[in-house]
């Protein structure tokens, strides 16, 4: 039985190859500090777990849900950005929950792509935008990024490809895996660029609250939700990764269209779930300044760690990672593989974000304190 053709188009997700190898040397006795990835080890606010665990009762917890979630979850993420981003969205009709964000870019992508249409996607970037446009057929163009003009995009030179078949573009402010930040301007610039070619715009947005003062939204921008979609979740800001709840906001005819998909991919999200997410998304400011104190301790263990290794990185950067530069010469993959094998940790190479992410490596937060000095006196 042959497999799909569209399936020799992609690999494996990296992190999904390189942790087997990673728990096959724990599996041997090998102490590895994992700072590959960030999945968020703290727990989530405990009237979350309450709010799950009081639902369990509730007679229609083990239904059918709705697909377009439980109306007093889709005003709480109303509330939330009303709160927090200072934007207003319809509940009624712009916000559409989702089983985690990164089910949305599936959905966004079978929703509007036919077979040769193109999608602009950074580099680098999330890995899944590619490998989800290259599933459905599309064909990826990758737009560069770099640290000379803050991983932002380069708007000239994109005017001066064909654009003619490009019908989806792919931004993430603040950006992964450099926690890069966008300005209002930077944003309006880009949505213009959308505008003038008649692109739709996704800004995927989930680390709006890990080491940012000031969350940002396409939705800031005038005039956005003529062409632009946002994705954002539960997963960094609430330590709620495994609880997959995500969102998508936008005006009323696009989320219909994507509303068409996602209700013949699954049969709603589970009541208690969202239950939950209603109680993370009521948290107040004391929430955040809690977590973020946490985080900036590591972070400042995570720079000890990178100047140790000889990296340099970007103080104003924001987001769950450190990414860094390498000292000139150094290739990503082998220098993460010897540092791997020699001293037991593990942390992610920049080319698993494109080939723009050579030279430099990604150090996740998402890891204690006692670990992160323990790597720290690992090294030499």
């Amino acid at each position: 039985m042959e497999v799909a053709k569209r399936l020799h188009s992609v690999e494996e997700y990296y992190f999904s190859k390189k942790l087997k190898e990673v728990n096959s040397l724990k599996a041997n006795g090998k102490p590895i500090i994992n700072l590959g990835i960030g999945s968020p080890d703290l727990k989530p606010p405990s009237k979350v777990v309450t709010a799950i665990t009081n639902s369990l009762r509730d007679p229609t917890a083990h239904k059918y849900q709705s697909y377009q979630g439980l109306p007093e979850l889709r005003e709480a993420i109303a509330q939330f950005y009303a709160a927090h981003y200072k934007v207003a969205i319809n509940p009624a009709t712009e916000v559409l929950p989702l089983m985690g964000s990164k089910e949305g870019i599936m959905h966004i992508s079978l929703t509007f792509l036919n077979v040769g249409d193109a999608v602009l996607i950074p580099n680098p970037g999330y890995p899944t935008y590619a490998a989800v446009t290259k599933l459905v057929q599309a064909k990826p163009i990758t737009y560069n990024l770099d640290e000379g003009t803050n991983w932002l995009p380069n708007i000239t030179e994109l005017e001066q490809q064909d654009l003619s078949k490009v019908k989806l573009m792919w931004i993430s402010y603040p950006h992964m895996p450099t926690g890069a930040k966008a300005t209002i301007k930077d944003l309006e610039n880009i949505v213009k660029f959308a505008k003038k070619h008649d692109i739709l715009l996704v800004n995927d947005n989930p680390y709006s609250f890990i080491l940012n003062e000031k969350p940002t939204s396409i939705f800031n921008v005038e005039g956005a939700k003529e062409v632009c979609l946002e994705l954002n979740s539960l997963s960094k800001t609430f330590n709620m990764a495994g609880w997959r709840v995500g969102m998508l906001l936008g005006n009323k005819t696009l989320l219909n269209s994507v509303l068409k998909v996602k209700s013949n991919m699954d049969s709603g999200m589970f009541y208690g779930v969202q239950k939950g997410a209603i109680a993370a998304l009521q948290c107040s400011k004391i929430w955040y300044t809690s977590l973020n104190s946490i985080y900036e301790k590591r972070r400042q263990l995570v720079w000890q760690l990178a100047k140790k290794l000889n990296c340099t990185f970007d103080t104003s950067a924001s987001g769950l990672f450190v990414w860094a530069k390498l000292p000139e010469g150094l290739k990503s993959e082998k220098f993460i593989d010897k540092l791997l094998n020699e001293n037991n940790i593990f942390i992610a190479p920049g080319t698993v974000f494109g080939s723009q992410g050579e030279g430099y490596v990604r150090f996740s937060l998402c890891a204690e304190e006692d670990d992160l000095e323990e790597a720290i006196n690992r090294i030499l």
